[in-house]
């Protein structure tokens, strides 16, 4: 079935083809760095405004609340104005909520993380659509570079975030405009790419768009793909959170607990990579099976505070949640026919799943402050695990959305 997907080619080195490479390598930079280096300094803004832990949390439930809006809007959007034009449009969207978020009082932050959500919105849906409009024969290695570099990226910002806060004399407020600098080169980036592409409204029309419309409501592997991707996005967002907080809790420093942090988005990195590139050439649910069980084991060893092998916790989180984010993306592709199909797919999976997700971040820092301990939100991790293996394996079946 996905034949028409797969090439023994390779990619033919351009130059318009490195330019390509590059634009989508600093475009994922821009798609985590301004969510996951709140974490690790969340005790730093909640003290500095004197906010409760709900509110803390909804800095990371804010974005996917816009993701959840937004998401359904972006292939309809693309369709009219172009995919490129649109993807650029949303990093000057996310550079403004940036530059609003950082100057350092509640209503700005929020404000912010709502210009910075809604931009991210706009990359998550189209970058796979993308990939499928510009090289159809290779989704697989690219989704495996874009994922890679948001994972790198983010890594960083979770390791670096609390030191900023903590050394400098920018403090939080300089910590949460570090991403800037990635957006602004990314910028530069796309404007060279810009300039290379002939944009007009009927690029996404070229893919069968017209004739494309799927009922996803009425899809029951629609659902599927909609409920493993919101899923997997709970546990990487309470995660990325929380789980600061949570070693802080187990008798970590806080600079300890965020390098902790940035280990498990670093252990993504392996997954990320190579999850793409096996299922767009095998079975998938294989890949099921692995990232459920380690997520079981990192997540296990977390809820019984085995201390002394955190490291390897976390590891097994990230190499878990590497692969299913991975796999989720694939998904969009693996089970559509057109560019424009797969938009839709991504943006009905992205606006239900994420909206379930944010739920999440929130329901943690409630359930912290009412019980003084993250017992239950570490439970609650395990039972989503769970959960996801069966969305994700129904969803590994080899078919289209139909």
């Amino acid at each position: 079935m996905n034949s028409i997907f797969k090439s023994t080619k390779k990619i033919q080195i351009t130059k318009a083809t490195i330019l390509f490479v590059l634009a989508i390598v600093f475009f994922a930079t821009t798609l985590r760095t301004p969510i996951t280096g709140v974490g690790p300094i969340i005790s730093y803004i909640r003290d500095g405004l004197g906010i409760s832990n709900v509110l803390a949390g909804s800095l990371t439930t804010i974005p996917l609340l816009a993701f959840a809006v937004i998401s359904p809007f972006a292939p309809k959007i693309a369709r009219k104005f172009g995919i490129e034009v649109t993807l650029f449009a949303s990093v000057v969207l996310i550079t403004l909520g940036i530059i609003i978020r950082s100057l350092g009082n509640t209503p700005s932050l929020l404000f912010g993380t709502i210009f910075i959500g809604i931009g991210i919105a706009f990359g998550n849906v189209l970058i796979p659509s993308f990939f499928k409009l510009k090289y159809p024969l290779h989704i697989g290695l690219l989704t495996a570079i874009y994922t890679v570099s948001m994972n790198i990226s983010a890594g960083i910002s979770i390791g670096i975030s609390q030191p900023i806060t903590e050394n400098t004399p920018f403090g939080w407020q300089g910590a949460l405009a570090v991403p800037i600098v990635l957006t602004i080169i990314t910028l530069l980036v796309w404007v060279c790419l810009l300039r290379g592409e002939k944009l007009n409204s009927g690029t996404m029309n070229r893919t069968g768009a017209k004739n494309s419309d799927i009922n996803l409501w009425k899809s029951p592997l629609a659902w599927a793909i909609t409920l493993a991707m919101g899923l997997q996005s709970i546990i990487f967002y309470c995660s990325t959170a929380w789980l600061p907080e949570i070693l802080i809790s187990q008798g970590f420093s806080a600079e300890s607990a965020g390098w902790m942090t940035a280990l498990m988005q670093y252990s993504q990195i392996p997954m990320t990579f190579l999850t793409p590139i096996l299922a767009e050439k095998f079975a998938q649910r294989p890949l099921v099976f692995v990232f459920t069980f380690f997520y079981l084991v990192g997540f296990s060893g977390l809820l019984n505070e085995w201390t002394n092998y955190v490291a390897l916790w976390m590891i097994c989180i990230g190499l878990a949640g590497g692969s299913s984010f991975s796999l989720a993306l694939m998904f969009f592709t693996l089970r559509t026919k057109t560019a424009y199909e797969a938009a839709q797919i991504s943006g009905f999976a992205q606006s239900l799943g994420y909206l379930f997700a944010a739920v999440g971040p929130i329901l943690f820092g409630y359930l912290y402050d009412s019980t003084g301990e993250w017992l239950i939100p570490n439970i609650i991790l395990i039972i989503t695990a769970i959960f996801l293996f069966f969305t994700a394996f129904i969803s590994a079946k080899e078919r289209y959305i139909i």
